[in-house]
């Protein structure tokens, strides 16, 4: 099952970067990764890293862990995300960050398939709400961390003065 997202966002790729690149960190912000764990963490180059990261996820009806290898190429300003163990038979995904007039355009790619057939029919049918559901918790969490106009975008919408606040 393959899914593509984009979208725009009031913030710069660098900072969308570093929150969809700090994996630790997702137990804070999505509500049904209920674990992770990362390890293995090692430089492949100049602005290019990986880390091993174990997520445990958590919904009404199903618990279950999967552990992926996360490549983040900070040049590119890309994060590719690859299947090292769990339910799926296969799992991948990339996140793009593109410079856009209004801030950054996100390119979301995942591509799945999960090794029990009854859990695929459980969850096809609800997939494409929750990748929206996945992306809003990024969209919250960068209005969390960096305000709701992207304080960093000078020129775009609105000034502000380092407290946030809108300058006439």
């Amino acid at each position: 099952m393959h899914h593509h997202v984009s979208r725009v966002l009031p913030y710069t790729p660098d900072q969308l970067f570093g929150l969809v690149g700090d994996v630790a960190r997702y137990p804070e912000f999505v509500p049904w990764i209920t674990s992770m764990r990362t390890w293995n963490a090692r430089g492949a180059g100049e602005g290019v890293d990986s880390v091993d990261a174990e997520a445990g996820v958590g919904f009404s009806f199903l618990r279950e862990r999967f552990a992926t290898r996360v490549r983040r190429d900070a040049g590119a300003r890309q994060i590719d995300v690859n299947l090292l163990s769990g339910p799926f038979r296969k799992l991948t995904n990339r996140w793009r960050f593109l410079e856009d007039p209004e801030g950054t355009r996100i390119e979301f790619d995942i591509d799945f398939q999960f090794k029990s057939r009854l859990l695929e029919g459980l969850l096809a049918s609800n997939f494409h709400h929750a990748v929206g559901r996945l992306m809003g918790c990024f969209e919250d969490r960068a209005r969390a961390l960096y305000g709701p106009g992207g304080p960093e975008l000078s020129g775009l919408g609105s000034r502000r003065d380092g407290s946030g606040e809108p300058v006439a």
